[in-house]
């Protein structure tokens, strides 16, 4: 894995010959840039477009914004490069790095994609292969970052179930915080077990919240559509039943009317 020095110096070579150098270098106003080694969780947000695009996503920067505001977390940015410099780097062999640090996304604990659209699937698998990291979830292991997705259009999270670990279907406010807990308790020194929990899985359990577990593990009450699908309690897309079982809604709806079953009031 290449250092963030050794980055910059490559980066140092290409920068003048693309468009738009500007997109690639960060520090921009308001930009945080924490100390490494101080952090206990590492996030890097990634939205799958250009800089020009994905700068402006308020939803990236709420979340940076509270990750940033945590003494044992920190979080930075990655955006798609434009085809030239993806080509440059490809070539000089620098992986996708984050802008505030200029560390490689392979060396974080946890990478998040922002997929506000559909056309970004493809886009996102892109700069998976560039950041070294394997494309399907599957294939990773205790040394790769954990990749989970959010956003509009992972409200269907079939499309890209085989490449992230988990989805995030609802408001991430509520379940990033509560994601770098997990992490935290999976990074402490009571968790001796790292083969074990190398890759995991959210679900829901008896009591509605959120928790990690590992994959392949048996989880009690486990009600998750999907096994590697994380559903925000009370979304508006789901809704929970006395068992603990997620219910779409138009479904409970069709039962109240036709008088099958017990249907919750929307």
């Amino acid at each position: 894995m290449l250092t963030p020095e050794q980055i910059e110096t490559k980066l140092d070579r290409i920068l003048l010959k693309v468009q738009k150098p500007g997109r690639y270098v960060g520090g921009e106003l308001n930009s945080v840039v924490k100390d490494w080694d101080s952090a206990d969780v590492r996030v890097a947000l990634v939205f799958p477009d250009i800089y020009d695009i994905g700068v402006s996503n308020v939803g990236l920067k709420i979340l940076y914004d509270q990750v940033n505001q945590r003494g044992d977390a920190l979080a930075e940015r990655a955006y798609a490069p434009w085809t030239d410099m993806e080509a440059l780097m490809r070539a000089e062999g620098i992986p996708l790095y984050a802008l505030e640090s200029k560390r490689p996304l392979s060396g974080f604990d946890l990478v998040g994609f922002s997929l506000p659209y559909e056309t970004l699937y493809t886009n996102a698998l892109n700069l998976l292969d560039l950041a070294g990291i394997p494309l399907r979830a599957g294939e990773r292991g205790a040394e790769h970052p954990i990749v989970i997705a959010g956003g509009h259009s992972t409200i269907n999270p079939e499309p890209m179930h085989a490449f992230m670990d988990a989805f995030v279907i609802g408001e991430g406010e509520e379940v990033i915080i509560e994601t770098i807990f997990s992490l935290l308790s999976l990074k402490s020194p009571a968790c001796t077990s790292r083969a074990s929990t190398s890759r995991i899985t959210w679900t829901m359990g008896p009591s509605r919240a959120w928790r990690l577990s590992p994959r392949g593990s048996p989880t009690p009450s486990s009600s998750a559509s999907s096994p590697n699908c994380l559903r925000r309690r009370r979304s508006s897309s789901c809704r929970t039943s006395k068992s603990s079982t997620t219910v779409p809604r138009w479904r409970s709806r069709a039962a109240a009317r036709a008088g099958v079953g017990t249907a919750t009031r929307a």
